[in-house]
């Protein structure tokens, strides 16, 4: 989907300020309401705008500790079971189908360290993965950096092959 300036704008508005209306969004934006609800309803349609749900923090409610771990999974079992049988582990956030070495890559959290033993020992004890390995986040230095690159879309500035690459703000 292309997207243009005032899209990225009204998407970085509605980041910076979540609870903002419609109208006032509007306003600030200097277009009319119902091209601002229009906009959004396009951006929601087509997935652009996954959700509008709270973004939650795991750490600030007792699971400070991410790691990611690949999975090797049963292969007669196939991903459709192997993908039920994970997703009932709540600690689990991401799962992913992945090239490479190992089937999937998962992003659990854990109240510490040691915990991550815990994490492990449940997605073993669904009988669907063989073998894991895990590495546990020191520190977080980039996160959901999609508004920036919905941002870079939309002003043109994402490099192609052969061109250079333009530094986005992050601000």
């Amino acid at each position: 989907m292309d997207v243009d300036s005032l899209d990225a704008r009204l998407v970085t508005l509605f980041c910076e300020r979540p609870k903002l209306s419609v109208l006032e969004a509007s306003r600030r934006l200097k277009v009319a309401r119902a091209t601002v609800q229009a906009r959004l309803d396009r951006l929601m349609s087509r997935g652009v705008i996954k959700s509008w749900a709270p973004t939650l923090n795991p750490s600030e409610f007792g699971y400070p500790v991410t790691a990611y771990c690949s999975l090797t999974v049963r292969q007669d079992s196939g991903h459709a079971v192997v993908v039920a049988a994970l997703a009932k582990i709540p600690e689990i956030l991401e799962l992913h189908t992945v090239s490479g070495d190992s089937d999937m890559l998962a992003r659990v959290v854990a109240r510490s360290n040691a915990d991550v033993q815990r994490v492990l020992d449940l997605i073993v004890a669904t009988q669907t993965v063989v073998r894991s390995s895990s590495v546990i986040v020191l520190q977080t230095h980039i996160e959901a950096q999609a508004l920036a690159l919905l941002q870079a879309t939309a002003a043109g500035t994402i490099s192609t092959p052969g061109t250079p690459v333009q530094p986005v703000d992050r601000g």
